[in-house]
């Protein structure tokens, strides 16, 4: 498709306005870009109070770019999609999107575990040349990518896919993180600037991941978690599943270890995915341990201490039922937390006691 200005606008002026059309969805723009040219489609379906000039301007000053199914600068690995984006915007470089590429999923209410576990994958894929997709909600999406940051500044670029406008920050709390990954690499999105993070945005969003992904991992999932729709979506594009092992007790691993169960391939550390990528080799060099054995630092010389870390497992723990499990006194188990605490073995909050899985 090769169309030439008019008006002075390029036809993306006229896709990026007609995505924030009142009841604009991706499937209806999809369908009104492949019937009609932009100009013809804004004209057929757009707001005429609208000053698509003026609306334009508010992307050229905020640094978005507005890429069009069909025209030079849409991300290849993307037009070749069933449902691909018929207009996308992006805040970055979009160069990040080249090379293997991992999408790292998981729950926003994830375990210290979880996180930690989303950390180092997200940082040694990095390291070893892979790009991290995610998501940039709270938890594992924002651990994996904290990790990628870590990486250093000759790691692969992250990319982040959102499902809110990109001038649109959600969740706030990761003000901060959005900024520091659109910086050192890409965050896409398919809504148009001031693009709410409404409820049906983000299952949209998901199948961006995936369809972006030569290998999903999810890390931590709740029983038909929002990783579910992401899960589904790579299975329609025959894109291979990955799940980290979890305690089989814990609610929050439910989704990973029924994963499991059905077939999907473990993701214990980051040689499991490079496997998985063939891209075996580029991983730290080191003997294989089972995921919960690999994250744990050693055993303390402290035996009422040791006797806590096994108490707790992998699952948050109150002072009474550290007590109770251990036979410990509540003044011996408090004193003992405490040095594991400051020894970086678990974390307190709000009366709850949490183990710290992997050590980095």
């Amino acid at each position: 498709m090769t169309q030439q200005p008019m008006n002075g606008l390029p036809p993306e002026a006229y896709g990026a306005a007609l995505a924030a059309a009142p009841g604009m969805g991706p499937a209806r723009l999809r369908e009104l870009l492949a019937r009609w040219t932009p100009q013809e489609a804004w004209a057929a379906a757009g707001d005429p109070r609208v000053d698509v000039a003026e609306r334009w301007l508010t992307y050229e000053r905020a640094g978005v770019t507005v890429h069009l199914l069909g025209r030079c600068g849409y991300p290849p690995v993307l037009a070749g999609d069933h449902e691909p984006p018929a207009v996308l915007f992006s805040v970055g470089d979009l160069a990040a999107v080249d090379g293997p590429r991992v999408a790292i999923i998981g729950s926003r209410r994830c375990t210290r575990y979880g996180r930690d576990v989303a950390f180092d994958l997200g940082r040694d894929l990095a390291r070893c040349g892979v790009h991290v997709v995610s998501g940039l909600a709270l938890g594992i999406d924002g651990a994996a990518h904290l990790g990628v940051l870590a990486a250093g500044a000759a790691a692969a670029p992250p990319v982040a896919v959102v499902g809110s406008g990109l001038d649109v920050v959600y969740p706030r709390a990761h003000d901060r993180l959005w900024r520091q990954v659109a910086e050192a690499g890409l965050v896409l999105s398919e809504a148009p600037l001031g693009g709410r993070p409404e409820g049906w945005r983000f299952p949209a969003r998901n199948r961006i991941l995936a369809a972006l992904a030569d290998v999903v991992v999810v890390v931590e999932s709740r029983a038909k978690g929002g990783s579910f729709h992401t899960v589904q979506a790579a299975d329609q594009r025959g894109v291979p599943v990955m799940a980290v092992p979890g305690p089989v007790r814990s609610p929050a691993s439910e989704y990973t270890n029924e994963l499991l169960v059905s077939g999907s391939p473990p993701a214990r550390d980051v040689d499991d995915v490079l496997v998985a990528l063939d891209l075996v080799g580029r991983g730290p060099a080191r003997r294989r341990t089972p995921a919960c054995a690999a994250a744990s630092p050693p055993t303390p010389d402290d035996p009422n201490q040791t006797a806590l870390l096994e108490a707790m497992g992998w699952q948050p723990a109150s002072l009474d039922q550290l007590v109770v499990r251990t036979g410990l006194s509540p003044g011996q188990a408090s004193v003992a937390l405490a040095h594991l605490e400051v020894g970086g073995w678990v974390v307190g909050q709000a009366g709850w006691w949490e183990r710290v899985s992997v050590t980095r």
